[in-house]
């Protein structure tokens, strides 16, 4: 009988002991799954979600898309200006001095190659162009003198002394009228056409090119000296772009570079190429290069004007995203990635939220934050790079509403 009380008893006990084990695993187990509920929570507000309702994502008109591989060019911005080369910047001089008589031009006026631009008098180009028909008519004589005293020397009639007179004063006046002749070219007077009745004490000066005046130094009345400005004239059929390269970007340029630029009273972008790359280092430790632009409608530019450009320096192939799928928040770059692919029911997690809008009870999208590194820019797309624990062939990337989403984002934690 005391053995089987024993016996009792000791079944008593291992039923108690097996009862308190189960009851303590148990509980280990609920706090193991609070604690983890915890930590996933904790986990999702680190990761900055943020949840769109159906109608939200559709008014918005999210899209998404992946990584894709494309060839961007790698650019250097740069800045510079407007510059007409040396041939095409004319100082427009007097060939003798004169007094202006008229001149129709201003500064910004357009003249035309052979265009009368002033007109100039002075006594001396009366005195020229008599010297001219003095000198002809003494050649002719002279001309003549000199065949005649070749034919009296073929017949040993004069002395060979005369002869030699004759033909010096021969090749003394050619010669004088040869450069006299040159002069009233010079002056554009047509020697060939010039005679005693129509010797004039004006002459024109003529546009040598298209272009327009940048610079008008003379008004009527006024004397001009041989060595004086007129007029300044730019053709601006072939104005150059001047670029300011900083010492440390020179290795990254090379001639044939395509830029692109935009002047700074402009939103047009128009293109240039890299024709030649300066070897002299400014104080400022810049170089100047030069380009030439392939704009037909260069004529309208403005040597001086400041401008803008972007040098296409390498092309490379690189995991790209179009650039609104890129944004920036606290100097740090981001994209939005699809946390769920498929509508999901929101669930209310307090009592406040339940007292929300009613619609953000029903289906919804989520999506997460990420930092990314983001490289070279061209043509809508970005270069981005995104972290390394990420599967870039598998992540779904928001490309339109991204900002939206951030807008969000920043409305929730403002709200929290």
């Amino acid at each position: 009988m005391k053995q089987y009380k024993y016996i009792l008893l000791s079944g008593l006990i291992f039923s108690m002991v097996v009862m308190v084990s189960c009851g303590g695993s148990k509980k280990q187990e609920a706090q193991a799954e609070s604690t983890k509920t915890k930590n996933d929570s904790l986990e999702e507000k680190n990761e900055k979600t943020v949840e769109f309702s159906a109608e939200q994502y559709k008014i918005v008109g999210i899209e998404t898309g992946m990584l894709e591989k494309r060839s961007l060019s790698g650019t250097l911005k740069v800045n510079g200006y407007l510059e007409v080369p040396p041939q095409n910047l004319i100082s427009i001089t007097a060939q003798m001095g004169g007094i202006i008589q008229s001149t129709p031009l201003l500064q910004g006026s357009t003249v035309k190659k052979g265009q009368v631009i002033a007109v100039m008098q002075n006594q001396d180009y009366v005195q020229l162009q008599q010297d001219y028909l003095d000198t002809r008519s003494q050649l002719d004589f002279s001309s003549a003198e000199y065949e005649r005293q070749q034919e009296l020397a073929r017949e040993n009639v004069n002395a060979k002394k005369t002869l030699q007179q004759a033909k010096a004063q021969f090749y003394s006046l050619q010669a004088k009228l040869s450069g006299i002749k040159q002069k009233l070219l010079i002056l554009k007077l047509n020697p060939e056409k010039l005679t005693a009745d129509n010797i004039s004490g004006n002459i024109n000066v003529y546009s040598p090119v298209d272009g327009y005046v940048t610079k008008v130094n003379v008004n009527v009345g006024k004397y001009v000296n041989s060595n004086d400005v007129m007029f300044e004239i730019v053709n601006g059929s072939n104005l150059h772009v001047e670029l300011n390269i900083f010492e440390k970007d020179i290795p990254k340029i090379k001639v044939g570079q395509k830029v692109r630029f935009k002047l700074a009273n402009e939103s047009v972008e128009r293109i240039a190429t890299i024709s030649l790359i300066g070897k002299e280092i400014n104080p400022d430790k810049t170089i100047r290069v030069h380009s030439v632009t392939s704009d037909g409608r260069s004529g309208n530019f403005i040597p001086g004007t400041y401008l803008s450009a972007i040098i296409e320096t390498t092309t490379v192939e690189v995991d790209a995203l179009p650039t609104s799928a890129v944004v920036d928040f606290e100097g740090k770059k981001y994209v939005f990635i699809v946390k769920e692919d498929h509508p999901q029911k929101k669930h209310a997690h307090s009592a406040s939220e339940k007292d929300s809008v009613k619609e953000e009870m029903g289906e919804s999208y989520l999506f997460q934050i990420v930092e990314v590194s983001t490289g070279i820019s061209e043509g809508g797309y970005i270069e981005v790079q995104l972290p390394d624990s990420m599967n870039k062939t598998a992540t779904k990337i928001v490309t339109k509403g991204a900002y939206d989403l951030l807008s969000k984002m920043k409305n929730s934690e403002e709200e929290e």
